[in-house]
């Protein structure tokens, strides 16, 4: 195989033309060889006929001879039979077809010789034109089956032409000359024609290739299009679909074999499960109607699965249509989340500020032949203080169960939003009296006022309501907003956990809170703020051995701003943070200055706390004051107790280790509970000034002020009585010796820095009057 490889390099027979090709051109060669076989065998028996019948040797010889090249032959093909099984490669394919080509130009010769041999060597003219037929006949048929290789035609017409004319040329006389000159053009008329065979065949094999090309590949992007596509010829039947399609409708694989029609189309699908009756219908008559450009647009499709189908028809201009189908399932499960997002709050589901304004547009636009209605503007009045105890995933549970409980006390008809953080929203719609909206509003607050249960935590809030009615209270969204938000301020400011209509006059309240907020930031920024100091008395030593750090702030144009009215305003705006971080940084360099036995008392609120860098906030205050530890005094409320994390235990721990003491203030109030003095490490306590309510008339409360100041002793810390105001009311603290301060007016007001050192400075507090 190896000499054949060889020389087919050297010819270079079949390069240029595209290796596939060539091969199956090759492999034809072979193909039903036992046609051949018969053929040359019956050469060999046409040439053993003309040798009985002159009984020449040399004719009886070419017999033999064309009898054996075809059994060579016939063993050539078996052996290409035989080959190793997968592809040829091209030089593979070169290397058969010289051997082919060799032994069909040996054949070839060997009739020629046959002839050469009649003619030389007898005078029969039956013989001479027998022979000399015979392979003129034979070499005809090249053309016919040999044309593709150029190699092989061009070998078997040299191998028949030379010893033909010498035939001729050996009879001698003009006219064998003139039919010795006439064969070589018929030999080279077979050259032509085989030539121009074979480019039409390989022109025809090329352009097949290329359109089999094309069509696979364009069958392989049909097939793997993500759309289903079907195309209809001009009398309305399919004759193009991919299996996109098929597998959409659920159909047989190769639906446009049936050449359908569009209502054909249907029915399949109705019949495989995929269409209701009502929607296979609709598809037939829809696209119909597109094919014939009644009307344009998308048609959309519900599959009995659930699915949703997108078809869109596009005429072409020759007539028919193509039909595109698209699965948007996921797409409209997508714009349908997007809406979700776009118009609900995430965390509660409500519609957010931008649904609800469509909704209350609507009311507006409603207002003459539906009546008036109600905007509930809701705030919870200690959200933020929940937030910033337990943390953020407990305010949204509470959030979500705050929005179900107002979901439960409203109409069909109203709608539930909320706006963000803790504000909600009810459009209260139709509204037929105001008294509805006032009783819509005392459920809210009755509801709102009920105890949360958020992870074990019980947390009570509470609710303040505004409301603003239209048209009364205005005809446009952005002014009953404005309006019912002003409400709810004045009853926030009345004292929460109520509600209020909107009033005229309202808005200049609401004027003067944004003042405030504006002011309070510009104080901040100016460092206006003022810390005073409250001192508490040693019971035992008649000496102040505390003194409480109290923010105070003297506003250029007001006075003096109550803390009760600016503190929850800063909480709001988020600044109380930065607030107590300059109290105790104040605080600290201020005691220093005072006795080594006075410590100094500084309130942490719960954001700060929880918020705040309250642990580095310490360490930087006592570092810049160099102020002793242990005269430090950090005041907590229970609110802190809220959030009963690690975290909070790890932050008591490390204000503990650095000797910072821990006072518990306003005990009595809010959450009380006796599991806080166990459970964190506690120094002081602080009674709040409600226990001496009464206590002078009524012998129960005097019992509670004992038993709470005898137990917190007991548990190893220090009490303090607040608001001790009155001579009987000293007497009555006096008489139980486990208390050890008394904190309130009697010893002395909040005062500047400059009258607290005087005061340190007097030998002793007199009890009896005020310092």
């Amino acid at each position: 195989m190896r000499i054949w490889q060889a020389l087919a390099a050297k010819t270079g027979q079949g390069r240029g033309m595209p290796a596939e090709i060539y091969v199956s051109l090759v492999d034809a060669l072979y193909k039903d060889f036992r046609s051949l076989f018969v053929g040359s065998i019956a050469a060999g028996g046409t040439a053993l006929i003309t040798a009985l019948k002159t009984g020449e040797p040399t004719l009886y010889a070419a017999s033999v001879a064309i009898t054996f090249v075809a059994c060579l032959r016939a063993l050539d093909a078996r052996d290409y039979a035989r080959r190793p099984a997968g592809p040829m490669t091209f030089d593979e394919a070169k290397g058969w077809e010289i051997r082919y080509a060799m032994g069909a130009s040996a054949h070839v010769a060997l009739l020629g010789m046959w002839c050469l041999f009649a003619f030389s060597s007898t005078n029969d003219a039956f013989v001479h034109i027998f022979s000399f037929s015979l392979t003129i006949a034979y070499m005809i048929g090249i053309s016919g089956r040999n044309f593709a290789s150029n190699f092989l035609v061009t070998t078997q017409i040299v191998s028949a032409s030379i010893p033909l004319t010498l035939a001729l040329m050996t009879m001698g006389g003009y006219y064998y000359a003139m039919i010795a000159l006439v064969i070589v053009p018929f030999f080279l008329t077979l050259k032509f024609i085989s030539d121009r065979l074979r480019r039409v065949l390989l022109d025809a094999v090329i352009a097949s290739r290329e359109v089999s090309i094309i069509a696979g590949r364009f069958d392989t992007a049909l097939n793997n299009m993500p759309h289903g596509l079907c195309m209809f010829d001009a009398e309305g039947r399919m004759v193009v679909s991919n299996r996109r399609l098929a597998e959409m409708l659920k159909l047989a694989i190769d639906a446009a074999s049936a050449r359908p029609t569009v209502g054909e189309l249907g029915a399949e699908a109705l019949k495989s499960g995929c269409l209701s009756p009502s929607e296979a219908n609709r598809m037939h008559t829809e696209i119909e109607r597109r094919m014939r450009g009644e009307t344009e647009g998308e048609l959309i499709l519900d599959t009995a699965d659930g699915r949703i189908i997108a078809i869109t028809v596009n005429r072409m201009a020759g007539g028919g249509s193509v039909v595109l189908f698209e699965d948007i399932t996921e797409r409209r499960q997508a714009e349908a989340k997007i809406n979700q997002l776009v118009r609900y709050d995430g965390v509660t589901s409500l519609p957010n500020r931008a649904y609800f304004r469509e909704q209350m547009d609507e009311a507006l636009a409603q207002l003459r032949r539906r009546g008036p209605f109600a905007i509930h503007f809701i705030d919870l009045d200690q959200f933020k203080q929940v937030n910033d105890t337990l943390g953020h995933p407990v305010g949204d549970k509470l959030l979500l169960e705050v929005a179900g409980r107002l979901r439960s006390i409203v109409r069909e008809t109203d709608v539930v939003s909320r706006f963000g953080g803790d504000e909600f929203v009810i459009l209260q719609f139709p509204l037929g009296q105001q008294k509805e909206a006032g009783a819509l509003a005392e459920r809210i607050v009755q509801q709102l006022g009920q105890p949360f249960d958020i992870n074990g935590n019980k947390v009570v809030i509470g609710g303040s309501v505004g409301i603003a009615l239209a048209p009364r209270d205005g005809a446009d969204g952005d002014l009953l907003l404005k309006n019912a938000d002003m409400a709810l301020f004045r009853a926030k400011t009345d004292g929460r956990g109520a509600f209020r209509f909107f009033e005229q006059g309202m808005d200049q309240k609401a004027q003067a809170r944004r003042t405030l907020q504006l002011d309070l930031r510009a104080a901040l920024a100016k460092d206006e703020f003022q810390v005073y100091y409250q001192p508490l008395v040693n019971l035992h030593t008649g000496r102040i051995s505390t003194c409480e750090a109290l923010l105070r702030w003297p506003h250029p144009e007001r006075g003096m701003v109550s803390p009760a009215e600016f503190i929850p305003v800063a909480e709001e705006m988020g600044l109380i943070t930065e607030l107590g971080d300059r109290v105790l940084m104040k605080a600290c360099h201020e005691c220093a200055t005072w006795p080594e036995e006075v410590r100094v008392a500084v309130n942490v609120s719960a954001v700060q706390f929880q918020r705040g860098q309250l642990i580095q906030t310490v360490r930087n205050a006592l570092q810049s004051s160099g102020l002793a530890p242990g005269r430090l005094e950090i005041e907590i409320t229970e609110s802190i107790f809220l959030n009963d994390s690690n975290l909070t235990r790890q932050w008591f721990a490390e204000l503990q280790e650095m000797g910072v003491r821990i006072s518990l203030d306003d005990f009595g109030t809010g959450y009380s509970s006796l599991s806080y003095f166990h459970s964190y490490p506690l120094n002081k306590v602080k009674i709040d000034r409600s226990f001496l309510n009464g206590v002078d008339t009524s012998k129960r409360t005097l019992n509670l002020l004992h038993g709470v100041a005898r137990l917190s002793a007991e548990l190893g810390m220090s009490v303090v009585i607040e608001g001790v105001e009155t001579e009987s009311q000293l007497a009555i603290v006096q008489s139980e010796p486990s208390i050890h301060e008394v904190q309130g007016w009697l010893f002395g007001k909040a005062m500047p820095s400059a009258g607290i050192r005087e005061m340190l400075a007097s030998p002793k507090v007199h009890v009896g009057k005020a310092a």
